[in-house]
């Protein structure tokens, strides 16, 4: 797959539109820009998590403060598939908690859907403790 420096904007701005919406707390906004039906692993149980306004409302709502930061992105392109993976740094304060700050892995997969990219795949992940514990690994940083 070849990237186009047009393409690869696109998607960018995609994944800046994204994450402004989650930092501004508007599910709707942040739902629009998937398609109808997208496959989510998301950080927060269940394994497969549904594509539903009211939970993800209610979750954003839960946060006092909430930012998102993005490092090491890279997009491959083709004309009607793109992916792309990067570390992802989500920051905040819950209502009445203390702040608090982790790294994720992501991995977003995109479709053409009548001619504009829409996200269809999303994997979210941290590492966990191989000690035994199995305790996942939310004080890591690149």
């Amino acid at each position: 797959m070849i990237t186009t420096a047009s393409t690869e904007q696109e998607i960018r701005g995609i994944l800046d539109e994204r994450f402004a919406a989650l930092s501004a707390q508007d599910a709707e906004a942040v739902l629009a820009l998937g398609s109808l039906d997208p496959v989510q692993y998301t950080l927060a149980p269940p394994l497969s998590t549904p594509n539903e306004v009211g939970p993800f409302r209610e979750w954003l709502n839960s946060w006092a403060e909430l930012s998102y930061e993005t490092r090491d992105l890279e997009i491959t392109a083709g004309e009607e598939v793109a992916f792309c993976h990067a570390l992802v740094r989500m920051s905040g304060r819950k209502h009445g908690q203390d702040s608090f700050a982790m790294w994720f892995r992501q991995t977003t997969g995109f479709r053409k859907v009548d001619g504009s990219w829409k996200i269809t795949h999303e994997h979210e992940s941290v590492p966990f403790a191989m000690d035994g514990s199995f305790l996942a690994c939310v004080d890591l940083e690149p």
